[in-house]
């Protein structure tokens, strides 16, 4: 245990400064804690790797650094089914699975997320027919505020389970998760630049006719950068990338380079559009073939500020053109590219993706460069096309403007104030995005 240690997410934007950081290493050490603080009248946070750009992980009093709960608990190669503790990341739980010849069915474009991090935040890969890493969850074993050891699934407390799979770290500790794996495949990735406006027109044969499509716009282009993926057999013939040409493009040019162009693009701002130009044709055509979790995943150093919005699928084409149109129209120079991608519907309460198929639009700002008026631009247009927020990324909409927008909230909201009345797993965040718990006055909040 160490006193007032200050933490940092990846990003650099967000800090705390917990009484208390705790690293458990089992479940049962985490009921303990969490029923030493309820008794104080203390919250409780735990943290993953930090990469939410939210304050969802901040802890004023006890932080619950998860590290030590990594470990894998159960795995049946028959079933596919694999349970690990919440705090195993993404980049040692992928090794772990294709060893024994499973992988997962879809992942982010980053890997540094702990499993329950991840799932806690709807965080999602590409692919309209797949859905977020929160779908590929079988059950889950939390720890309540009151102490609790709970285990959830659609058939054991399945409320709790279709609440707890995207449950921003409000209902409990997620000590466990159980995974539906299947057996390990390969990806075939092809990245190739494309005119925005053919790209656009094309879309819907582009997201339906490839397993996996996303693109990426640096504003004042006219080209998207487009990443079109194939699932294969796992026995193909594997054509990883280069040594080399990792070193000189995942390495220098998409980390090194783009990190020297933006923090010389925040110092003389006029010239972001030329290096954003730069950059586009820098980025020529490629192909990859490997083992579907080193395709699946980038490697991100740069640091960068995030927002991201899950709006209907059918506006998508229509917001990038009223965000060009904004572009165009005002003074901001931008110098990080939009995401696009594309997620298949479900049925997690919480989820951006409740019972829509679903295009996220992610936009970005050099850590070092301001954000404010780009960031609350993108959040009017994504939000008039019905965007919910990816709740790891960040946004300033509180309960109310939110509530319309889930139509589960209510009854999430209901679950968590029976479960945690007294807040013990709040904080300020969650007190704005799903309003205070109902008892936390009582405790001095």
């Amino acid at each position: 245990m160490s006193q007032g240690t200050q933490w940092r997410n990846w990003s650099g934007l967000v800090h705390a400064e917990p009484s208390q950081v705790l690293t458990p290493s089992s479940t049962d050490e985490v009921a303990q804690i969490v029923t030493d603080a309820a008794r104080a009248g203390q919250r409780v946070k735990p943290i993953g790797s930090g990469h939410s750009f939210t304050p969802i992980a901040v802890a004023d009093d006890v932080q619950l650094r998860m590290d030590r709960m990594d470990r894998l608990v159960a795995l049946d190669a028959d079933s596919g089914l694999v349970t690990v503790q919440g705090g195993m990341p993404l980049h040692a739980l992928n090794p772990l699975l294709a060893a024994a010849g499973l992988a997962m069915t879809n992942l982010g474009d980053i890997d540094r997320q702990t499993i329950a991090g991840a799932i806690s935040t709807s965080t999602h890969g590409t692919g309209a027919r797949f859905g977020s890493i929160a779908t590929q969850v079988r059950a889950l074993r939390l720890v309540l505020a009151d102490g609790s050891d709970v285990r959830c699934s659609a058939t054991e407390e399945p409320e709790l389970f279709a609440a707890a799979r995207v449950g921003l770290g409000a209902l409990g500790v997620i000590a466990e998760v159980t995974l539906q794996c299947e057996p390990a495949f390969v990806l075939r990735a092809v990245e190739a630049p494309l005119p925005l406006a053919q790209t656009l027109d094309e879309l819907p044969g582009l997201v339906d006719d490839n397993d996996h499509f996303e693109f990426f716009w640096f504003p004042h282009t006219t080209t998207a950068l487009t990443k079109t993926t194939a699932r294969l057999p796992a026995g193909v013939e594997l054509r990883p990338v280069g040594r080399l040409h990792d070193l000189l493009v995942n390495r220098l040019a998409t980390n090194t380079v783009l990190d020297l162009a933006l923090r010389f693009g925040t110092r003389v701002p006029h010239a972001i559009p030329a290096i954003t130009r730069g950059l586009t044709r820098a980025m020529g055509p490629s192909e990859v073939v490997d083992q579907s979790y080193k395709v699946f995943a980038s490697t991100r150093e740069t640091r960068f500020n995030e927002g991201e919005f899950a709006i209907p699928r059918a506006a998508v084409v229509d917001v990038v053109r009223e965000i060009d149109r904004w572009v165009a129209s005002h003074d901001e120079k931008i110098g990080f590219p939009l995401e696009v991608r594309f997620t298949a519907a479900d049925d997690i309460w919480l989820a951006p993706t409740y019972e829509r198929e679903t295009a996220y639009i992610a936009f970005h700002a050099y850590h070092q460069h301001p954000y404010q008026r780009y960031f609350a631009a993108m959040q009017d247009i994504l939000g008039a096309a019905g965007g919910r927020p990816h709740w790891g990324k960040m946004h300033d909409l509180d309960a109310a403007a939110l509530r319309p927008r889930y139509p589960r909230f209510d009854d999430f909201v209901a679950v968590r104030d029976k479960l945690d009345s007294t807040g013990v797993f709040a904080n300020d965040y969650l007190d704005r995005v799903l309003g205070p718990c109902p008892e936390a006055a009582g405790h001095g909040r």
